[in-house]
């Protein structure tokens, strides 16, 4: 499978280092541009300037480990798309670009279905997609759940409740897989 990740699904560290992780395991192509990435690296300035930059170098980490997910700008590709928010026309193009199966964020609106199966492309939120490669590979997955879960409490210092990390993250039915499973 091949998506397109929007930056409000890359936004989020857990679920950015979930989909990134299952992603690097082999359970689907990631794709990206440059203008996603930089999307998601100007949201975190409102944070402050530190978080800005382990984003520049999250985004860093993001291209060199997976070189064919980065796509150029497609103008020509975005000149016939309509979408409800023309900002969101370049997230689209990418899709088409890279003949992604999907886009994955939780911009439902903004990606109505019906204008994206015009160019064939679906749009998953990211629960129901990570769900999904769970219940093809639990343990693929619950191993990538895992190691994020151990470097979230390495970073904090203490103990953090798997259920509760993952529902911050917005994964309540991933949450519920994987805690089901023991």
């Amino acid at each position: 499978m091949r998506a397109v990740l929007d930056a409000c699904v890359i936004y989020p560290t857990v679920l950015r280092e979930v989909l990134v992780g299952v992603a690097a395991k082999g359970m689907y192509e990631p794709f990206w541009s440059e203008r996603i990435l930089r999307e998601w690296v100007l949201a975190t300035a409102k944070l402050g300037p530190l978080v800005q930059l382990q984003a520049e170098g999250e985004a860093l980490r993001m291209r060199a480990g997976f070189p064919r997910a980065m796509m150029r700008e497609q103008p020509d590709i975005e000149a016939r798309l309509l979408l409800p928010d023309p900002g969101d026309v370049h997230v689209l193009a990418v899709a088409v670009a890279a003949h992604a199966d999907c886009i994955v964020t939780f911009n439902a609106k903004d990606f109505p279905r019906h204008v994206l199966a015009e160019e064939g492309i679906a749009r998953r939120d990211p629960d129901g997609l990570l769900w999904q490669l769970w219940s093809d590979q639990p343990d693929v997955v619950g191993g990538v759940v895992a190691a994020v879960h151990a470097e979230a409490e390495r970073l904090a210092g203490q103990v953090v409740p798997l259920k509760a990390l993952l529902k911050r993250a917005q994964l309540p039915k991933l949450a519920k897989a994987v805690l089901a499973q023991g």
